[in-house]
């Protein structure tokens, strides 16, 4: 695995705040949903809001700005919560191996490339299977499962 992290700058991090605010409220955009994971080091909760991917009805998280804060958390937990606050889900979350990734990074490049095309390792909808297969690595995907 390689370890990157394109840290969001300060507007990133209001509008994050704004739309994991709407998404605590069970207010979706464009698929967005607030992930919930306990702390590693503090055992606080923290809360982001991340793109649910659903493909043949298992659903996915993908940290295309890499190695974050939520991920190490929820390498750490092994769980994760997923959805508004009222509604909680508990979800077990097994890593994707790199092998695994590149449909996967592709189906949600197709959905969010709008959105993250500034934090995907340099990767395009229309990025060769060489350029995904070789950041796959860079850019951990979780499945959520139960």
């Amino acid at each position: 695995m390689t370890v990157r992290y394109d840290e969001p700058g300060r507007v990133a991090r209001a509008a994050n705040t704004l739309i994991r605010q709407l998404a605590e409220l069970g207010i979706e955009i464009a698929g967005s949903r607030a992930l919930r994971v306990r702390g590693r080091s503090t055992g606080q909760w923290r809360t982001v809001v991340v793109n649910v991917l659903t493909v043949d009805g298992r659903d996915y998280v993908v940290a295309t700005r890499g190695n974050t804060q939520w991920v190490r958390n929820a390498r750490a937990a092994g769980e994760v919560f997923t959805g508004p606050r009222w509604r909680r889900r508990r979800r077990s979350v097994v890593e994707i191996v790199d092998a695994d990734k590149p449909e996967l990074l592709r189906r949600y490049l197709d959905r969010w490339y709008w959105e993250v095309k500034g934090h995907a390792g340099g990767l395009t909808p229309s990025s060769s299977e060489s350029e995904v297969r070789e950041i796959a690595a860079s850019i951990p995907v979780f499945e959520l499962a139960g």
